[in-house]
Parts: C-alpha cells; structure tokens; sequence
C-alpha cells in the first residue's frame, strides 16, 4: 500500500491552512474528516503525529512564494491546533517575523484552556490577529449531542475562551454550522450569546460532503 503525503500546510481555494495535528477534543457531527479522506486533494491525516515547529517551517520555506502572495494564514487541520499550543504559537512568531503583512487566523474548538488547565489566550494576543471559535449550539445538551466533546463542562470552558481572547483584544468570531441535518440550531441565540461574551458571530452552511 502506497502511503500517502502528509500535508502539514495545504492550500484551499489558494489560502494557506496549517495542519497542526490529528488529535481532537471533539468528535464533531459535521466534521469534514468523517465524509472523506482529502481536502481538495490534499491527505491531512498524519502518519505520525509528533511534528515540531522546524518540520512546519520547512513546509512554510518551500511554500513561500505561495504565502507571500495570501493575505491571511489559518491554523485548522484534521484536529484541535491548539493541542500544541506551544508550536502554534512558535510558528505564528515565526510568520509575524518573516511575513509581517500576513494576516494570521486559528479556527479552534475552545477547549484550549481546559486541555493545559491555564489560560493561553495571552499566549496568542502578540501573533495571532484573530480566532474563530466554535460555539456550535445555543445551550449545553444540543452542543453535547452535536460536538461529542471529551472534557467535562464543555460548552461553559468554550464560552470562557472565547471571553479571554475578546479579553486579549483578539478579533474573535463565534461560529455555528447551519443546516446540520437533525440538528435544530437557533442561530438567532446563537448570535445573541456570542455578542453577550464580546465576539462577532458566524453561521456557515453545513457541507454535505466536505471541501
């Protein structure tokens, strides 16, 4: 069996994307790794999952011209960026240094501080220009049944991480996913929460059958 590349940076749509690890706090209804095995062509499951910052570097380097040409670089692969926190923040120094006119962006699930037990939103706040958090539901049992999360108090820890990044005065976005099928979600609350904890709110459609 021919073992596929890993794509520890892929492209969608030309925007570059950093995929930081296979492992997940969540087990997502919606998720995009359970419909199919690539994003527009590229495999981002990881044969191994113990990348360091240098090995992102490297795939940065030969990327350049590609990334120097994007306006925004965004932290979301097959799992939870922020698992590795500190690479994450390592490689956002890194491209604050190196492309001071890129935008960078972390699409995270909130469990952030709950997984190191500290708040890590000031860790971020030098490098990191804005965070997209997924609230996905408008109270507690919806978000269980639709996110599957495996830490306790879910749906609270995702509300107080996105408080500390609006905090930090990180540009963060709440989002939810639309139309997810046998899932009602009240995107009107969704919305009223999101300005209650001081972020912006999204509502993306669902897809079917990934990118």
């Amino acid at each position: 069996m021919v073992e596929l590349k890993e794509n520890l940076l892929y492209f969608l749509d030309d925007k570059p994307y950093i995929n930081m690890t296979n492992n997940c706090s969540n087990r997502c209804v919606f998720c995009v790794r359970d419909q199919k095995e690539d994003v527009q062509g590229s495999n981002l499951w990881l044969n191994q999952d113990n990348k360091k910052t240098k090995d992102y570097i490297d795939q940065i380097i030969d990327n350049s011209k590609k990334i120097e040409s994007a306006k925004e670089i965004v932290f979301c692969g097959y799992g939870e960026p922020l698992i590795k926190i500190n690479e994450v923040v390592e490689i956002a120094k890194y491209l604050k240094e190196n492309y001071p006119n890129l935008k960078i962006r972390i699409n995270t699930n909130g469990h952030a501080n709950a997984i190191h037990k500290k708040n890590i939103a000031p860790l971020l706040s030098p490098y990191i220009d804005s965070i997209s958090v997924s609230l996905n539901a408008q109270n507690e049992e919806l978000y269980n049944r639709i996110s599957n999360p495996r830490i306790d108090n879910a749906y609270e820890e995702v509300k107080r991480f996105i408080r500390a990044c609006v905090e930090e005065k990180i540009k963060t976005t709440a989002s939810v996913v639309n139309n997810v099928p046998h899932y009602q979600i009240d995107t009107a609350r969704c919305e009223k929460i999101a300005k209650s904890l001081g972020a912006n709110f999204r509502a993306r459609d669902y897809i079917p059958n990934g990118y």
